[in-house]
């Protein structure tokens, strides 16, 4: 019996936002309602010092980008969960929680504005002290299928409406 290999990440930059607890950051960066400005939120990404700056050439003229991170405030992993937008639980490779057998993350963000090592963001879900592990450009032919198919999703959005998901959780 061989052991799984373990891997080692170090961050390319820690992610500022606005977000400071989970209770506070929308479950999907493009939904914003619930949120306390109702609007996308921005945030910045310094690259790490040691990263040459030409890592960034030729990302301008992208609109969108995926962040690839870690989710450090994940307090383990279950393998079914309730998801945000009601139902009953579902298996975690199903849906988009945080709670995970490896805590990473991707989103897909703005990419508003270069400025020398900082990336400066908008419609992001993510705390602020976030790692991030990783950029990759948003290609749309190759990154979006408009017509696939969502499993259990579709069938809420056909019940609650398209697009249709809560906003931040209120303190309990």
């Amino acid at each position: 019996m061989s052991l799984a290999p373990h891997f080692t990440y170090r961050p390319i930059g820690i992610l500022r936002s606005p977000y400071a607890r989970r209770i506070d950051a929308p479950h999907q960066g493009t939904v914003t309602q619930g949120t306390e400005t109702r609007e996308a939120a921005t945030a910045t990404l310094a690259l790490a010092e040691w990263l040459e700056g030409e890592i960034l050439q030729d990302l301008d003229g992208f609109e969108r980008l995926w962040l690839i991170y870690a989710l450090h405030r994940s307090d383990g992993w279950t393998s079914r969960v309730k998801p945000p937008r009601g139902g009953p639980k579902r298996g975690v490779f199903a849906t988009r929680s945080p709670h995970r057998p490896n805590a990473i993350g991707l989103s897909a963000v703005e990419l508003v504005k270069i400025e020398g090592r900082t990336l400066h963001l908008r419609g992001v879900d993510l705390l602020d002290g976030t790692p991030i592990l990783d950029i990759k450009p948003y290609v749309p032919y190759a990154d979006a299928f408009p017509d696939a198919k969502a499993g259990w999703i579709d069938e809420l959005d056909a019940q609650l409406g398209r697009h249709s998901a809560p906003g931040p959780r209120k303190p309990r």
